[in-house]
C-alpha cells in the first residue's frame, strides 16, 4: 500500500506543476507578445521484479514484472509560435513578424550588473531622461540599439516611422529629422535556452550559437511592423481543456491516496484484533 501512496503522490506533485504552468499561460492571455509554455511528462525509474515462481505464461513482453513510481514533469517548453497581430494605430507599437526574432532591452542580472534581455512586447513609450527622450517598455526597461546603447531621442522630437528593416526616423514639428537610429533585434536560434526575468522579459546564456544579433548587412532580415502588437499565442479553449484534464488527473491520483490510506487501517484494525 506504501508504493500505491507514493506512485499517487509522486504524480500528484508532476500534476500540480503542470496545473501551475496552464495557469501562468491563462493569466497571461491579455499580455502583448506573451510565450505560453508547454509542460510535459517523463516516467520514473520503474523497478524489476524477477523472482516469479511457475511464472509460464504466454507472453510478448520480457519476463518479469515492473513497479512504476509514478511521473515527474520533465520540461516546461517555451512556444515561440507567433500570436495574432492586432492593430493599434499607435506611433510606439511594434511587433515582429518573425517568431524567431527578439527586441533587445537592458536588464540587470542578480547582482546588479547590466546585461541584455529579450522581450517580444513592442508596446514602447518615450520617457523624459536628462532633457531627452529615452525609448523604454512598458515597464521602464530602456530599448536598446543595434550597439546595444539605450535608444535616446532629442526632446523635441514629435513624431516616429519603423522602416520594415527596424530603422527608427524621428521628426520635429517642422518634419525635420532629428534622429535616425537602428534598432536592436535579436535572432534567436535556440529559444529553450531564454530564461525568464519577470515582466515579459528573458535572458539567454552565454551559449555558441544561441543567438545573432542582426546588424550590418543583416538588418534586411529584420521584419516589423509599426502600429501594431503582437498578442498572446495562449489559446484559451486550449488552455481550459488542459486544465480540466489535469485536474481529473490529480483527484484520480488523490482518490487513489486515499483508498490507499483506508486499506492501510483495515489491515492495521486486523492486526490488533
Amino acid at each position: 500500500m506504501l508504493r500505491s501512496m507514493l506512485t499517487a503522490a509522486n504524480t500528484m506533485n508532476a500534476l500540480q506543476q503542470r496545473l501551475d504552468t496552464i495557469s501562468h499561460n491563462i493569466a497571461n492571455s491579455n499580455t502583448v507578445g506573451f510565450k505560453r509554455r508547454e509542460a510535459s511528462f517523463a516516467e520514473l525509474l520503474t523497478q524489476q521484479i524477477d523472482r516469479l515462481p511457475n511464472d509460464e505464461a504466454p507472453r510478448q513482453t520480457p519476463e518479469g514484472v515492473r513497479y512504476g513510481n509514478g511521473a515527474r514533469l520533465a520540461s516546461t517548453m517555451l512556444i515561440t509560435k507567433q500570436g495574432a497581430l492586432v492593430e493599434t494605430g499607435r506611433r510606439l507599437d511594434f511587433a515582429l513578424t518573425d517568431e524567431n526574432q527578439w527586441f533587445r532591452v537592458r536588464l540587470a542580472d542578480q547582482n546588479g550588473a547590466e546585461t541584455i534581455g529579450y522581450t517580444r512586447a513592442g508596446n514602447f513609450s518615450l520617457a523624459p531622461m536628462n532633457g531627452q527622450l529615452a525609448l523604454t517598455t512598458s515597464d521602464g526597461l530602456f530599448v536598446l540599439d543595434e550597439r546595444n546603447a539605450p535608444i535616446v531621442l532629442p526632446a523635441d522630437a514629435h513624431d516616429v516611422q519603423m522602416s520594415p528593416t527596424g530603422t527608427l526616423t524621428a521628426t520635429n514639428t517642422d518634419g525635420r529629422v532629428v534622429a535616425r537610429v537602428n534598432l536592436g533585434v535579436t535572432m534567436i536560434r535556440r529559444p529553450q535556452l531564454l530564461e525568464a526575468r519577470g515582466g515579459n522579459v528573458y535572458a539567454l546564456p552565454n551559449v555558441p550559437g544561441a543567438a545573432e544579433e542582426l546588424n550590418g548587412s543583416l538588418r534586411g532580415q529584420i521584419s516589423v511592423k509599426q502600429g501594431a502588437l503582437e498578442q498572446a499565442n495562449v489559446d484559451l479553449g486550449e488552455e481550459m481543456v488542459g486544465l480540466m484534464a489535469t485536474s481529473r488527473a490529480y483527484q484520480l491520483n488523490a482518490r487513489a491516496v486515499s483508498i490507499s490510506e483506508q486499506m492501510l487501517g483495515l489491515i492495521n484494525g486486523m492486526r490488533s484484533s
